[in-house]
């Protein structure tokens, strides 16, 4: 987990590194650049928040839900219906 994390953080920086230049700049085409980066620089942050804080955060969520006792099915009542679906 932790090498994921590193090669996201390393990828956003890299990429960070090249674009914000061309969002400070005044010469010539700047102003077309400009809306050709800006999107591109909060699409990295958004991917790189929901990479990194609100995936996991869900996915532990949903891994940290078990059905109550009373909800899950016995090995005969799963083969029962294995077997009803077979039939029809």
């Amino acid at each position: 987990r932790r090498d994921r994390q590193h090669v996201r953080i390393s990828a956003l920086s890299g990429d960070r590194q090249h674009l914000v230049p061309v969002l400070w700049s005044t010469g010539t085409g700047a102003d077309v650049m400009k809306r050709i980066a800006a999107p591109m620089v909060g699409g990295l942050v958004t991917s790189f928040l929901l990479e990194l804080l609100v995936y996991p955060a869900i996915f532990a969520i949903w891994k940290g839900r078990h059905l109550p006792p009373a909800l899950q099915a016995s090995p005969s009542e799963v083969a029962s219906l294995e077997n009803a679906e077979v039939a029809s």
